[in-house]
């Protein structure tokens, strides 16, 4: 992510060295192209689309889509989203396309293109991206992908489930030459955000920077209507703030969100976390699944439209199905009985924890896979626990290339549900 760092020593509150720095488990940094001039060939290849695609996913759309590949996927690999209004209930699968990894690269791009196109026809219909995710560059992958399939007639939007995220600071394709006036001229004076509302030097969550993030989505994704959005790792704020003030900015984004939603922007909104619904309460990270369902409320009365929630689970990070880090009513629980309990989704990130999960899985996973062959892999070993697990609404997996996505979604063919 991006980190820009604020001295305040000097009381004048100038901006020391930019930092681009990844802060989860060893996340690597992305790669940058050489040389310190990007062609006028490459940003053309790299810009946001100048239309709008109408409509956004619905029930009868995604029903259709699952009638589509059905030939293709075993029981319970579609399941249902709520999301009200004129979207209605979303037919959504079980595996989804992650677009985080990868360098901020053309042959990215393009390889992100393909493998998305490819994933599109094998039954996978949701595609999960952010707009700090390369520099933009995946958010306008994700457009272009979707815009090639509804152009060739192999799919409609209305069939497909597309999430972004905001709150974290993303550059234009490329770092400014001045990184502390570009921050000054496109944020501070315009008053979209001050000094005090960015956290951790990169990361803010006002109404104001929600909104202007959310139209930046719109334009790189090329979609009138952002079927999912989540404000991307709020409890980032909670390094640097009280819990008072965190309620009030979490609620506030909220208000922005339905608003944008009343505007036809998006359809459902949500968090999508790192720590916070892992660690314990208590934790100064720690965030309540039932006060954030309650601000939602407080902005939108019970028909808000704070549906979801994004969290890592995999093999080796279990807690949101086994700890007890939340709260409902008095009673301790789960983030999953939590989840249900309140009528929240939620997806997994990290399915194969980067690929790490590829190379080694514990003998008892494939003794209890008992629906699938000897002979599949251990991703695939992987994404069926994920995705088989009560309560887990999509498994989110990072596929770049063509044979990641082949290989990855054999796992489809297999039982997986009901679950949800």
């Amino acid at each position: 992510m991006i980190s820009i760092t604020q001295n305040t020593s000097n009381g004048v509150g100038s901006l020391c060295m930019l930092v681009l720095e990844h802060k989860c488990w060893k996340q690597r940094r992305c790669a940058k192209s050489p040389g310190s001039q990007i062609t006028h060939e490459r940003e053309m290849s790299a810009a946001a689309p100048s239309t709008f695609l109408a409509g956004h996913a619905d029930a009868s759309g995604t029903l259709e889509y699952t009638r589509s590949v059905a030939l293709n996927v075993g029981p319970g690999h579609f399941r249902t989203l709520p999301a009200n209004g004129a979207a209605g209930d979303l037919s959504v699968s079980s595996v989804g396309v992650g677009t985080y990894l990868g360098p901020d690269s053309d042959a990215a791009d393009k390889q992100y293109e393909d493998a998305i196109s490819l994933a599109l026809t094998l039954g996978v219909n949701v595609l999960d991206t952010a707009i700090n995710y390369r520099n933009m560059r995946s958010e306008r992958s994700v457009g272009r992908a979707l815009s090639r399939a509804i152009v060739a007639g192999a799919l409609q939007r209305n069939q497909i489930v597309v999430c972004t995220k905001g709150g974290y600071l993303s550059f234009d394709v490329k770092q400014p030459p001045n990184p502390r006036g570009w921050l000054e001229e496109t944020y501070i004076k315009p008053g979209i955000f001050s000094y005090s509302e960015f956290a951790g030097g990169c990361h803010c969550m006002t109404a104001s920077y929600i909104k202007n993030q959310l139209e930046k989505s719109r334009k790189n994704l090329g979609l009138e209507t952002i079927d999912v959005y989540y404000v991307h790792n709020p409890e980032t704020q909670l390094g640097e703030v009280s819990r008072q003030e965190f309620n009030s900015r979490i609620r506030n984004a909220f208000g922005a969100l339905e608003e944008a939603h009343s505007e036809g922007k998006i359809s459902v909104y949500g968090v999508a976390t790192w720590n916070g619904f892992r660690v314990s309460p208590g934790s100064k990270g720690h965030l309540s699944l039932e006060d954030l369902v309650n601000a939602a409320k407080d902005v939108g009365g019970h028909s808000h439209h704070f549906k979801i929630v994004q969290l890592p689970f995999n093999l080796k990070m279990q807690e949101a199905s086994r700890n007890l880090t939340q709260v409902v009513n008095g009673r301790p629980m789960t983030l999953l009985a939590a989840a249900k309990e309140l009528g929240i989704s939620v997806v997994a990130s990290a399915s194969l924890m980067q690929a790490s999960l590829c190379k080694a899985i514990p003998n008892e996973i494939r003794t209890l896979a008992k629906e699938m062959d000897e002979e599949a892999s251990n991703a695939e070993c992987a994404i069926q626990f994920v995705r088989s697990t009560p309560g887990i609404l999509t498994a989110l997996v990072g596929m770049r290339q063509i044979k990641h996505v082949e290989d990855n979604l054999k796992v489809l063919q297999y039982a997986a549900g009901p679950y949800t």
